[in-house]
Formats: C-alpha cells, sequence, structure tokens
C-alpha cells in the first residue's frame, strides 16, 4: 500500500496544511524535524511518496532512496532541487503543481518593482542608522514593463502593470495566439523597458538565459526583477553591471543556490532589493498549493 510522507513541512506550512487535510484523507506523515541529507533515506524508508517543499534530492541520494517512487514537489520549480534526470533514470515520477500562485507571485514582483523604482529599501536602511536622505525615485506611470514569459503569472503582471498606466511589452520562448499585450523581438523587449520582469520557468534551456551578453542589452539604467528562479540570470555578471549602474537596480526572490551563501556580492550592493523566495507564500496560494500535493499524492 501507498504511504506518503511530507518530508520537511514548517510550522507556517503546517498551519495551512492542517487547514486543507479532509476528514476522508488517508493517513500522510508530516515531519517537520530538521535532517541532513544522509538522513533522508532513513527518513524515507517506510514511504513511497513524498511531498517535498525545499529538499534537495541530487543523483546520488534518489539513488539510496530504493523505496522512492513518486515526489510531489510544492511548486513549479522541480528542477532546482531534484536531479529529474536522475529521477527518470531510478523510475521515479516527479510531479510538480502550477498555476496555484500566479496572482500572488505577479503581485510580488510588482511590490518590488514599486521598491526599486522608489528605492523603498535603500532609505529605509538609512533611516534605521539615523540617516535621513530622501532618495530620487522613478515614476511608473508612461513607463514600459516588459515581461520576459508569458505564461500565467507573465499574464497577470501584464494586467497589473497595465492598471497603474504602465506600456506592457512582452517576449515568450513559444508563439501565442492569444496574448493580452504586444509580442515582441527578445532584443527590442530588453532595449525598449524601462523595467524587465523575469518569468520563465528554469530548465535546461533557460538556465543561464540571461546571460552576460543579453544583460548589455539592457536600456541603460533599467531595472530588472526575478521572480522566477536564481538560475535563470548570470549572477556574475549581474553584480558587475549593478556595481557599474549600467542596471539601476535589481529586485530579487530567487537565488542560485538558497539561501545565498554568506558573502554574496549581491548582498553588499546597495541598489538591490532581495526577499527570500517568498513570491509565492501567501496563505490563499499556499493552501490550494498543499491541497494539490495531497490530491497528487494521493493518485500516485
Amino acid at each position: 500500500m501507498s504511504s506518503t510522507i511530507f518530508i520537511d513541512a514548517t510550522p507556517d506550512l503546517l498551519r495551512l496544511w492542517r487547514l486543507v487535510c479532509r476528514d476522508t484523507d488517508p493517513a500522510i506523515a508530516v515531519n517537520m524535524v530538521p535532517f541532513a541529507a544522509e538522513q533522508v533515506p532513513v527518513i524515507l524508508a517506510d514511504h513511497d511518496t513524498c511531498i517535498v517543499d525545499a529538499t534537495y534530492f541530487p543523483r546520488e541520494l534518489l539513488q539510496r532512496c530504493g523505496q522512492l517512487r513518486h515526489i510531489v514537489f510544492l511548486g513549479t520549480g522541480a528542477a532546482s532541487y531534484i536531479d529529474l534526470a536522475a529521477a527518470k533514470d531510478l523510475g521515479i515520477k516527479v510531479s510538480t503543481i502550477s498555476g496555484y500562485g500566479d496572482i500572488t507571485v505577479a503581485e510580488h514582483a510588482i511590490g518590488l518593482m514599486f521598491a526599486a523604482a522608489r528605492q523603498t529599501t535603500k532609505m529605509d536602511r538609512a533611516m534605521r542608522t539615523g540617516t535621513w536622505v530622501p532618495s530620487e525615485g522613478m515614476q511608473l506611470f508612461g513607463k514600459t514593463l516588459g515581461l520576459v514569459g508569458m505564461g500565467g503569472i507573465g499574464r497577470e503582471m501584464a494586467r497589473l502593470g497595465r492598471g497603474i498606466g504602465m506600456d506592457v511589452i512582452a517576449w515568450n520562448r513559444t508563439t501565442l495566439t492569444d496574448a493580452p499585450v504586444p509580442m515582441v523581438a527578445l532584443d527590442e523587449l530588453l532595449q525598449r523597458a524601462d523595467v524587465v520582469s523575469l518569468h520563465l520557468s528554469l530548465n535546461d534551456d533557460t538556465r543561464g538565459f540571461m546571460n552576460r551578453e543579453r544583460l548589455a542589452r539592457l536600456k541603460p539604467g533599467a531595472i530588472l526583477i526575478n521572480t522566477a528562479r536564481g538560475a535563470v540570470v548570470d549572477q556574475v555578471a549581474l553584480v558587475e553591471y549593478l556595481a557599474a549602474d549600467r542596471i539601476r537596480h535589481a529586485a530579487i526572490d530567487v537565488f542560485d543556490p538558497e539561501p545565498p551563501p554568506p558573502g554574496d556580492p549581491l548582498i553588499a550592493l546597495g541598489n538591490v532589493t532581495l526577499t527570500a523566495h517568498a513570491g509565492f507564500f501567501t496563505s490563499e496560494a499556499t493552501m490550494v498549493l498543499l491541497r494539490r500535493a495531497i490530491d497528487l499524492a494521493i493518485a500516485g
């Protein structure tokens, strides 16, 4: 008989988990005890299905989890945590969950855009040290918002961007026939947009997508928003361009790796706004996410 464990629950996730569980659901074990990677096979010894939030599963670890047949990843970015090729080789199904947080992530990206445009975090940090210096901001009304990726989150961004009076353009890796905004070539978008917001899933084709050459094509003084995945951007080049003020500001919710290590040069820069991969994290979106995870685990 199939047995499922939620391997890395947190207090916040557990609170919402309890709200979405049904009396008719099969029992699912929940682990909240921190663990090292070498302990994972022991934790999974009696389970063939695992719900995962932020646990890394490289090939060597998957090879040691002999009972494991199904991983349900909380979100769409499984490639950031799980060696998908290894899982396929080992016959382990990996399920992901999309669409649960399109509005939530888009709202977060819009919030990051406002913070970057008005230098909110810079003034906040200064005031906490007793410094009162108003920072000049950028008015967003009438500016051009360029969306790289027009999935569910990109479409919500288009709706919100137009709502505040921005001229919204977009580029997508595949041709769209129902795009709500003008679709343009990628080079044109990078050169025209005052704000570029990334909404790409991470895979072999998008890893390092915003490389040094594409970052160099950004309009001088542009703002870059990343709520997609950290590995989509060449972070070494990004730091260089930010330090040289070729990019006005970067507002970043995702990193590679996560969390960023101590001494990460992004953290030392003044023209960045950083959040801890929280774009998806509202109670409304998370309850939808967890319920779908339960249903996927039950379905097998």
